[in-house]
């Protein structure tokens, strides 16, 4: 009896398990969406330029604090100038930076795929809070993938504003190249 009843169990526990990825890819895109959020604050608050670079190797995101001299120059992890994770404290003094592989944060997740503008991983904010182009232009809008092995979700960026719509792709959607 006592084994029937475990086997039971396991067998009503093994699918929330194996739905890992699935609440890591929600938990990264709240988290984006949290940060896209910030980020347009900050721009509005210290009346500067923000932006979200996704790395290209797909393993996370950062956001950068930019002077308008700079809008079109391509992301350098040396130079750039990391603004500071709100949640880590005055004291910790951390990058706002997403790296999924750092810790176990968002096992087996990635960005499978960043299109701001047509063809940039960067998303910029103005002073004002709008999403603006490396020329400085209005922006066109774009997308983001984020996939895990078990969901992928895109996030929509309306031109302009930056309003964000998320579309659940489900487990099976293809692959974006």
């Amino acid at each position: 009896m006592t084994i029937a009843i475990l086997g039971l169990a396991a067998l009503c526990v093994q699918p929330i398990l194996s739905g890992r990825g699935d609440i890591d890819a929600q938990s990264a895109t709240r988290r984006l969406i949290a940060d896209l959020a910030f980020a347009q604050g900050d721009a509005m608050n210290r009346q500067e330029f923000r932006r979200i670079h996704f790395f290209e190797d797909g393993s996370g995101w950062c956001v950068l604090a930019l002077g308008a001299a700079e809008l079109d120059a391509s992301f350098d992890p040396e130079t750039a100038v990391l603004v500071r994770d709100p949640i880590a404290g005055a004291g910790a003094g951390g990058a706002l930076r997403v790296d999924f592989g750092r810790d176990g944060l968002y096992a087996g997740l990635r960005v499978e795929s960043a299109a701001i503008d047509g063809v940039s991983r960067d998303l910029t904010f103005d002073p004002m809070g709008g999403l603006v182009s490396p020329s400085g232009a209005a922006s066109t809008g774009g997308s983001v993938v984020l996939r895990s092995p078990d969901r992928a979700y895109r996030i929509d960026f309306a031109p302009f504003t930056g309003k964000v719509r998320v579309t659940d792709l489900g487990a099976d959607a293809p692959v974006v190249q």
